[in-house]
């Protein structure tokens, strides 16, 4: 009972950035905030690492070598290495066994597909026409890299030539581009939405905004960036969209409200609604932030260019509540004009955000 107790506490620390109730609000920082789970090195060796303080042994399994097992070792801040030799190149599954049990990398880009999710009751299926949920692939000119994003386009898209207008929507810290289409059901909300005819026909793309970053806020410029000179272009060119600010809009949760408003703020003229949900300018940082960004000079900016500006809360419990109550304050100082909603009353979760997508879609574009 002890090493199974041992072995929760443990994956809960790993994989505390993936869950978004956390979303690095108010949380200790550890090694595993900025630790690479996977690293190829100049040798061609590949490095494993796992936060794992209270573990007692670590090892790896997969498709490695089975004649030259890979030795873990504890470093003192509670990472393990292992050193691979011998890969030739290739993809490669692997898994990580701590304590014996074995345990999915929770560092892994694609770890927050990983997740298991249930459904009690109806959920979002219903027998209306669907839209199609696509994944696609981009390079990225500010990283460097090839990135993947999610695309819903509307029951009809492909048999009809009309431009439709695009929103921009943004998981949270420790998710990835999955996260919406997945947990946060956003193909089933909008189909939904869209057979009730309470939505007008939208373009719904979802980037992933994980990036690696020596500094867990140092992502938020970085998608930024990645948002005005690629994500938005490659849409632009790959689907039919209206291509102006009227009918475009950007909404992110938690790290993805930081990313929206690093994005919308700093270039008012490319969206007319703007929803940042559960999240604030930057924790523990604000005033900072606020400096930064030079919030006071660029108020009249984001007033004559944005229709709607909203901030949205789970209630008094939701981590991101207070911080949230502060960044409002800095807007009211600055003269910017916002509305502030509070859809539902639980907390910092995907309940919440789901209730704030099908509450806030209605109002796109109208």
């Amino acid at each position: 009972m002890k090493m199974k107790r041992h072995l929760f506490l443990t994956t809960l620390l790993a994989c505390c950035i993936l869950l978004p109730a956390s979303a690095q609000w108010f949380r200790q920082p550890t090694p595993n905030d900025t630790l690479q789970s996977v690293r190829i090195l100049p040798d061609g060796a590949v490095l494993f690492q796992i936060y794992a303080p209270e573990a007692r042994t670590v090892a790896v399994t997969g498709d490695l070598p089975w004649d030259n097992p890979v030795k873990f070792v504890k470093n003192a801040d509670g990472v393990w290495q292992g050193r691979c030799e011998g890969l030739s190149d290739g993809c490669f599954r692997y898994s990580f066994l701590v304590d014996g049990v074995r345990v999915q990398d929770p560092k892994a880009p694609l770890s927050a597909e990983q997740a298991s999710v249930f459904t009690k009751g109806e959920g979002y299926v219903k027998d209306v026409p669907h839209g199609a949920l696509a994944q696609r692939w981009y390079w990225s000119s500010t990283l460097g890299c090839l990135r993947r994003m999610h695309v819903w386009t509307p029951a009809g898209y492909e048999q009809s030539r009309k431009k439709l207008p695009v929103l921009y929507l943004i998981h949270g810290g420790g998710d990835n581009d999955a996260s919406w289409p997945g947990v946060g059901a956003a193909g089933w909300i909008l189909d939904n939405l869209l057979a009730e005819g309470k939505i007008v026909p939208m373009i719904v793309v979802m980037p992933n905004g994980t990036i690696e970053a020596d500094d867990m806020m140092g992502e938020v410029p970085l998608f930024g960036e990645d948002m005005v000179r690629s994500i938005i272009p490659f849409v632009e060119a790959n689907y039919r969209v209206k291509a102006d600010q009227a009918h475009r809009a950007m909404a992110g949760l938690s790290m993805g409200g930081m990313e929206t408003i690093e994005t919308a703020f700093l270039h008012p003229t490319l969206f007319s609604q703007v929803w940042v949900l559960s999240s604030s300018f930057s924790p523990g940082r604000q005033r900072e932030y606020v400096e930064r960004i030079r919030l006071s000079e660029i108020a009249p900016a984001l007033n004559r260019n944005f229709k709607a500006l909203v901030f949205t809360q789970g209630g008094p419990s939701d981590i991101a509540y207070m911080n949230c109550q502060e960044a409002l304050g800095y807007l009211k100082d600055a003269g910017v004009r916002y509305e502030y909603k509070e859809n539902a009353q639980a907390g910092h979760s995907w309940i919440t955000w789901r209730a704030d997508l099908a509450v806030l879609a209605p109002t796109l574009f109208r």
